[in-house]
């Protein structure tokens, strides 16, 4: 890919799509993180005098227009973060916005309202995406959290823009996350939890010939200890996959992974408990639920941390949004941190975990992106980051 600094992009109309799909309350933005992951980007284009077009979604109107997920606040907020106004278009294409994106200055940025107000955003419709393409002279993709979606604005605008490329914050992502599968620093450790193990079923075994240590907690932890002959009490779990964990446990074993389940853990009957009971995996109750990994397992996950080259972390280790079983979470995280180890973590839940634990600015590399993290980590082929490819070898993109 060509990235951003690499473009000629003075004086010219600079399409670049970002990712603010952000929480709003009250009608101001809630969480400006992915804002400020942009902003290495956007004054890199302002500075070199380009005139700024942004576009971006927000939640899932569903082809339609829904007042309640405008992109008005964004360029508010926005606009306070780089210390100067950001425009505001009433829509992403048509003659109006096309007349916004031709008035402006050099350095001035124009922020557009919300793709997906349009069915043709998501559908990658060639008629919209040429449409979006008359806004620009150049593209530019910084947004790596939607690199995994076929859709208009990622994907076929490649096709209509003659100079395209990606944002600091995108090469950034495919740097670290390329390194991560092709050279990654040894020994390495994946610390991996959520709810589902059917989510990372793929990421599991791609990565498993590249790790030395397999660290499991959530709850896709009942589901391989139900594989290995545990009881879990009316804990969640997914009953049809655990063949595909014992698959997992074997094949870990036949590498010489080294796998980490949870010795004792933090039951309660139900997840809105003020407080839990700490037991050993072989004492959980009939009527008790599974809610977090327990003290013996803090421990025996924070040892295991030490002397790695990387780690890798994607999903919580308990219900961390209740504070009664949030402590595994938080203190494995601050263990993987105060180690030496490139650490690099991903998906949305981790981000807020490992905010709440206090450690996000001491991880080595956080991704933006969720389903294209683990894609990425699956060894998938996302269609945004093919399309630039194939754009900088002059081939046409999908």
């Amino acid at each position: 890919m060509k990235v951003i600094d690499q473009l000629d992009i003075a004086g010219r109309q600079v399409f670049i799509r970002v990712d603010y799909n952000v929480p709003l309350k009250d009608g101001e933005v809630a969480d400006d993180t992915r804002l400020r992951a942009t902003l290495p980007t956007l004054r890199y284009a302002i500075s070199q005098g380009a005139k700024l077009i942004l576009a971006s979604h927000l939640g899932r109107p569903k082809g339609q227009r829904v007042p309640e997920l405008s992109l008005a606040p964004v360029a508010r907020r926005l606009s306070s973060l780089i210390g100067q106004e950001v425009k505001f278009a009433p829509d992403c294409i048509g003659e109006e916005v096309e007349a916004m994106a031709a008035e402006l200055k050099e350095g001035e940025v124009l922020l557009l309202e919300n793709l997906r107000f349009h069915p043709g955003e998501t559908k990658n419709d060639p008629e919209f995406a040429r449409a979006l393409a008359r806004l620009a002279e150049v593209y530019v993709n910084d947004a790596f959290a939607v690199c995994h979606r076929a859709h208009a604005s990622v994907v076929g605008i490649v096709e209509y823009v003659e100079t395209c490329g990606a944002g600091f914050l995108l090469a950034r992502e495919v740097k670290y996350l390329t390194s991560l599968l092709e050279a990654p620093q040894k020994p390495v450790a994946l610390v991996i939890g959520g709810a589902k193990v059917s989510s990372k079923i793929g990421v599991l075994r791609n990565l498993l010939p590249r790790m030395d240590k397999l660290l499991i907690g959530g709850a896709m932890a009942n589901t391989f200890l139900v594989a290995d002959g545990f009881q879990v009490g009316t804990s969640f779990y997914e009953e049809e996959f655990v063949e595909e964990a014992k698959e997992i446990l074997d094949a870990a074993e036949a590498r010489g992974v080294k796998v980490y389940l949870p010795v004792d853990v933090v039951v309660a009957e139900d997840k809105d408990a003020r407080e839990g009971q700490n037991v050993c995996i072989f004492e959980v109750p009939k009527e008790g639920a599974i809610f977090d990994i327990g003290e013996e397992t803090r421990k025996l996950f924070s040892a295991a941390l030490q002397g790695m080259g990387t780690i890798v972390w994607n999903g919580p280790l308990g219900l961390f949004e209740n504070p009664a079983f949030a402590r595994g979470t938080t203190e494995v995280a601050r263990a993987a941190a105060a180690t030496n180890a490139v650490t690099i973590g991903g998906g949305g839940d981790t981000l807020r975990a490992l905010k709440n634990a206090g450690v996000k600015r001491a991880f080595t590399y956080l991704s933006t992106g969720g389903g294209a993290f683990l894609e990425f980590l699956e060894g998938k082929e996302l269609p945004g980051i093919a399309a630039l490819k194939q754009k900088a070898q002059g081939g046409e993109s999908a």
